[in-house]
């Protein structure tokens, strides 16, 4: 017999997808063993709730993040970044803006909204729609002007 676990409310669940973002990608966290292949793996786990994003590539790549609560995914979010013009950012130059950024945006509490950040001669973007249950959003690096990099990203809430 299944025991019935009330859903989380978007505030917590909001609180702790920030929490598992800034411990995983944006921290450094320790990588786990990845499913597969050429594929890798970051966890988060605090009591009922646990994080994963897998992903692939490097210089373009394509990932999922899902958070379960009580082993039951309640939440999920795609993306996929690449370089626009690999010849004035690198992957590892374009990582070190996103993870400067993102510690900020963090820092505020959430993972949506409009942020920007300079970071030296990168100016660092992200706008979204909708809120934590249901959202899209377009992460870029310009530098004097010129967009460099662009990741997409789409996500909310899931249900049996």
């Amino acid at each position: 017999m299944h025991r019935m676990i009330a859903p989380p409310d978007a505030g917590t669940l909001e609180t702790f997808v920030v929490r598992a973002k800034a411990a995983t990608y944006v921290g450094g966290g320790t990588p786990a063993a990845p499913p597969w292949p050429g594929s890798h793996l970051l966890t988060f786990s605090d009591g009922p709730w646990s994080y994963q994003d897998c992903y692939v590539g490097g210089a373009s790549f394509c990932g999922q993040e899902t958070v379960r609560h009580h082993d039951i995914p309640v939440w999920s979010m795609t993306y996929y970044g690449y370089l626009l013009r690999p010849e004035l950012i690198d992957a590892a130059t374009a990582g070190r803006v996103i993870k400067a950024a993102l510690t900020g945006l963090y820092a505020t509490g959430r993972f949506l909204g409009g942020w920007t950040a300079q970071v030296q001669e990168w100016l660092y973007t992200d706008t979204s729609s909708g809120d934590v249950t249901r959202f899209t959003g377009r992460e870029t690096i310009e530098r004097d002007g010129t967009a460099v990099y662009e990741l997409l990203y789409l996500g909310g809430t899931v249900a049996e």
